[in-house]
């Protein structure tokens, strides 16, 4: 499966690392140049500096042939447009998306993006935990 993922900070950066370690091509891209560095030494895949909303990066990045697009930045808002561009523009069938604010991640929900709220996840986690006996 190839596999598109924006943003290279730690998230991104772990997840391309994992995908590409079960076989899978991984390209992923980031606005600061300086992100990539978050990738470990031995990574193979491609890094693609530049803009996911733009649509001549996604295609620079291989958006034509993709499988999967993935957001993992950190604005919301730059997630859910970028997220709808792979859908509907490139047709990637698969688009995951990391949305902060759990107002927002229902709303992009019901818009049919695959989201992830860590805010909730990591909330229930440490609620779990304090409760625990």
């Amino acid at each position: 499966m190839f596999v598109i993922i924006m943003g290279c900070g730690r998230l991104g950066a772990q997840l391309a690392s994992s995908l590409e370690a079960d076989g899978h091509e991984v390209t992923i891209l980031d606005i600061d140049k300086f992100a990539f560095a978050h990738l470990p030494s031995n990574f193979k895949g491609q890094g693609v500096f530049g803009d996911g909303k733009d649509q001549d990066t996604l295609r620079k990045a291989g958006a034509d042939r993709a499988d999967a697009f993935v957001s993992t930045t950190r604005g919301d808002n730059r997630h859910a447009l970028a997220a709808q561009v792979a859908k509907h523009v490139f047709k990637i069938k698969r688009v995951g998306s990391v949305i902060f604010d759990p107002i927002r991640e229902e709303v992009y929900r019901n818009l049919g993006l695959l989201t992830i709220n860590p805010t909730k996840i990591e909330a229930e986690m440490l609620r779990s935990s304090v409760e625990r006996d």
